[in-house]
């Protein structure tokens, strides 16, 4: 061959090269699924495209030549990465420190990605004094989103003495490390106060104010209990967070229904008025013979949240699938159940960054399977079972553009081939 023929078929041969991978525009397609964005009002088969770590392209049929990698979601449904806003991840070696750098709380990885959660809020290990340790021990050293709930008090969710010391509560230092950590810290918190006073939950407030971001209340206890009339209607603000609300009942704490079943009056009101119910399923703090008498009077939770310790991944909570299982089987459809679990509580703890999957938006997103069959779902175990027909499984996590989850091998190909 002729030196002139060589370099007049150099250009060729090269474009035939490149040609394949210019086309490939995307690193991953998710052709076939359901797509459920609530921000976006879509709810219906439609493909989505990452590129880098962001959402590149969301339409009804996209091409899929154009990707690197193409993952077949027929016959489940597509959601953006779910949004946990209660849960307990300060894990450490502090054999006194409970959910604050102690054994309680768990990493958090291991209990988000397999669930399909992209985004988890620590709520209340952590107070001013050591917030920075939980940021340099856990928040900066794993791949879940970890957000900060800080507790009112300084020292954290240690348990006793520690939460109940009214001058360790100090609305200025605990704005102050807010705003410093803004980016991380997304509200403040009280848990597990006993006493009539109302002092934690205005010290609470006034560091929510002064901080401008919403508090979030974990009751804690006093006989006779306190009112929740009091706390929902005069005490906390528009955007303001109640957990636990299917919790409480017994000793210390009023539940949101009467001994007949029967929703208090003011409760629909104050949710009207803008207080987010919180779900903070937890070991302890969900019972049905609450949760099914609100639900069957018009009462539905703002935001679906775990709770998740070392106790609770135990018993009646054990994931976040699970107790989206639980409100899809009482009376939610699953586009409320989703969007309690990703839009809402991203609104709640205002990061409307995350929560949706708008073309530029990261990409993360969880493929969801709604099994049919008979399941039976505790509140604790051993306690209350209810039976239902619906179960959400995860079968793919995809964070920041990455697959960090696949239960059933859906990029996966087969062995032999």
């Amino acid at each position: 061959m002729s030196l002139w023929l060589k370099f007049s078929l150099l250009p060729i041969l090269i474009y035939s090269f490149t040609l394949p991978l210019a086309a490939q525009q995307y690193d991953i397609l998710i052709k076939g699924g359901h797509l459920m964005d609530p921000k976006n009002n879509i709810d219906e088969p439609m493909d989505i495209a990452i590129k880098g770590e962001q959402v590149a392209l969301v339409q009804k049929n996209i091409s899929s030549e154009l990707a690197v990698q193409v993952i077949d979601a027929s016959g489940l449904h597509v959601c953006p990465g779910l949004v946990d806003i209660h849960t307990h991840n300060f894990y450490g070696l502090d054999p006194y420190g409970q959910y604050s750098n102690g054994y309680n709380s768990l990493h958090p990885d291991g209990f988000t990605f397999p669930y399909g959660v992209t985004t988890v809020v620590d709520t209340g290990g952590s107070g001013w004094r050591n917030f920075r340790q939980f940021k340099e021990q856990v928040i900066d050293r794993v791949r879940t989103r970890v957000l900060a709930m800080l507790n009112i008090v300084g020292h954290g969710m240690k348990g006793s003495p520690y939460e109940q010391n009214l001058n360790d509560m100090d609305p200025k230092m605990t704005a102050m490390v807010a705003r410093q950590y803004a980016d991380h810290i997304v509200g403040i918190k009280v848990a597990h106060y006993s006493g009539h006073q109302w002092e934690q939950i205005d010290r609470l407030v006034e560091a929510g104010k002064m901080a401008n971001i919403p508090v979030m209340v974990d009751f804690g206890g006093a006989n006779p209990p306190l009112s929740l009339e009091t706390l929902f209607m005069e005490k906390l603000r528009p955007g303001d967070i109640y957990t636990h609300i299917f919790g409480g009942g017994g000793f210390g704490r009023e539940a949101i229904v009467d001994l007949g079943g029967n929703l208090r009056p003011f409760v629909k009101t104050a949710q009207e008025r803008g207080i987010v119910y919180d779900v903070g399923h937890g070991g302890s703090s969900f019972a049905f013979k609450h949760a099914i008498p609100a639900m069957e009077q018009g009462l539905k939770p703002n935001t679906i949240s775990t709770d998740s310790h070392m106790s609770s991944i135990m018993s009646g909570m054990k994931n976040m699938n699970n107790v989206m299982s639980k409100f899809l089987n009482m009376g939610m459809n699953l586009n409320e159940v989703v969007t309690a679990s990703t839009w809402t509580p991203a609104q709640v703890i205002n990061r409307p960054e995350l929560g949706h999957l708008s073309v530029g938006a990261e990409a993360d997103i969880a493929i969801l399977n709604v099994l049919e069959g008979n399941f039976g779902f505790t509140e604790k175990t051993g306690e209350g079972k209810m039976r239902g027909k619906h179960k959400i499984e995860n079968e793919l996590t995809i964070k920041a553009g990455k697959v960090v989850w696949d239960l059933n091998g859906l990029t996966a190909p087969l062995w032999d081939e």
